[in-house]
């Protein structure tokens, strides 16, 4: 009996022999995941892709070859080591050059700013900030227009809209009159308009690429590994940074975004112009000679600001460090503004502490999300927020996109950069840090004008929802570090 037993299960043609198959690569799947997938990665990712791996191995190991390896492919890296040795000489060159507008690290913060992303805080900038979207595109468009020797603009999200079409418009009548134009759009962010974009500024003889496109038929890249930043460059004098898109703000499928941008003039534009040099030298391998400003650089304005870039091409840490730090130097107020909160356990103990030391800490958030499964995971994270004594405010008239955070009097962080784990460990990212009161007196108006737009969670109120969203919140919890 055991004989036949044993012969029907190493026989191919019966089904006992088929779940062996299956039990057994199951079980080498998952012990290969605990050994592959711990390795230069969070705790909090390891873990949500190993329960990945035990749920549902096969599907596990698909999913993860396709994005779950925590580098580029080969090509990529050995490109990355080239763009890391080209960054780090061009800020170099690009603190020589404005060594006399280079300020003492105004805090422990800025310290790590800049081991992160090589940046020092520069004085002699001007800031505006620009929280009307369509005025926003406006005043890049006449900043274009104005152009004379070069423009230069990296965007996650470049549509063939009315908006797009008013600056490609803009980007054609400059390089009409002479004026050096270079576009990178992301390639994923830009999916459904790149390539009627990319055939626009082809035939005006602009210089434009995509980052990292997708090749189904080869090894290329990895669908989740993107760049995320936006930022405009004209003439090496004015920079645009933040959250906003080139596209509509009421976007296809209806939802309308409230963005918040800021556009910068002094000093500190060198230091937007050297991440888009960077960007550009990893995705075509020219290296720009000089696209700095104009020697020597020239004062705007009397605020203090540093650039900080982060991402997987840098790898000497990521903006989550940034805001770890700046929540724990926190003496009186944190205000936190991004459409997606789904934090790290260290993010979320800064958050505790500050409030338990006495430091007013508020988080602004869309009430709901653009994305199922992210804003799942988002809602898990509000009880125990509200049970530690953070203010949590649900903005309500549109889909608030900004991405900020203003601490104490005199401290303002702006940039791309979500707080989720997708921008702390896949996305290239660059956030502006203003160390100036009336910087953040004016962001503290614009966070002002939010939470009169939105509705303050209660505690009870919250916790009284069915239990089956709060069941599925909580699984969607679980796996938020791979989303």
């Amino acid at each position: 009996m055991a004989v036949t037993e044993f012969l029907t299960l190493i026989d191919p043609g019966s089904g006992g022999f088929w779940a062996v198959v299956y039990i057994i690569s199951a079980w080498a799947i998952c012990i290969g995941a605990l050994i592959v997938v711990p390795f230069r990665r969070s705790p909090e990712a390891a873990k949500g892709w190993l329960l990945l791996f035990f749920v549902a191995p096969w599907p596990a190991l698909l999913l993860y070859q396709a994005i779950g390896r925590p580098t580029h492919p080969r090509w990529r890296r050995q490109r990355v080591a080239q763009f890391q040795k080209v960054f780090s000489a061009n800020a170099s060159r690009a603190t020589g050059a404005l060594s006399p507008f280079i300020v003492p690290a105004p805090g422990p913060a800025a310290a790590l700013a800049r081991g992160i992303g090589w940046m020092p805080v520069l004085s002699g900038n001007a800031v505006e900030f620009l929280p009307d979207y369509d005025g926003a595109i406006d005043r890049l468009v006449a900043d274009i227009d104005g152009a004379q020797q070069h423009v230069h603009l990296l965007f996650y999200i470049f549509a063939d809209d009315t908006t797009g079409r008013r600056v490609m418009a803009a980007l054609e009548r400059a390089q009409g009159r002479g004026v050096t134009c270079r576009v990178l759009i992301d390639a994923i962010g830009s999916r459904r308009w790149g390539r009627a974009v990319m055939a626009r500024l082809a035939a005006a003889g602009i210089a434009a690429h995509r980052i990292l496109p997708l090749r189904l038929i080869s090894y290329a890249t990895r669908a989740d590994l993107r760049n995320h930043r936006k930022i405009a460059v004209i003439d090496g004098r004015t920079g645009y940074a933040g959250s906003q898109n080139i596209i509509d703000a009421a976007l296809p499928n209806g939802q309308v975004n409230r963005e918040l941008q800021v556009r910068v003039q002094g000093p500190i534009v060198r230091q937007l112009q050297v991440v888009f040099a960077a960007d550009w030298f990893l995705e075509t391998e020219e290296q720009l000679a000089d696209p700095g400003l104009p020697q020597p650089p020239e004062p705007a304005g009397t605020v203090a600001i540093q650039t900080l870039p982060s991402g997987p091409d840098l790898a000497r840490g990521s903006v989550n460090d940034l805001f770890i730090a700046l929540i724990a130097g926190a003496r009186e107020r944190v205000v936190i503004t991004t459409p997606y909160f789904v934090p790290g356990e260290t993010l979320l103990q800064a958050m505790r502490a500050a409030v338990l030391r006495g430091v007013q800490v508020d988080l602004i958030v869309s009430r709901r999300s653009d994305a199922v499964l992210v804003g799942l995971a988002q809602r898990s994270y509000y009880a125990d927020m509200l049970a530690c004594g953070v203010r949590i405010h649900l903005f309500q008239p549109a889909f608030l996109h900004a991405k900020h955070m203003s601490v104490d009097d005199g401290t303002v962080l702006i940039g791309s950069s979500n707080m989720d784990m997708r921008s702390f460990e896949l996305n290239a990212e660059v956030s502006l840090v203003l160390y100036d009161r009336h910087a953040a007196e004016r962001l503290r108006a614009i966070e002002g004008g939010y939470i009169a737009e939105a509705t303050a969670l209660d505690a009870a109120a919250w916790d009284a929802r069915p239990l089956p969203i709060k069941v599925a919140e909580n699984v969607a919890r679980l796996m938020s570090p791979l989303l």
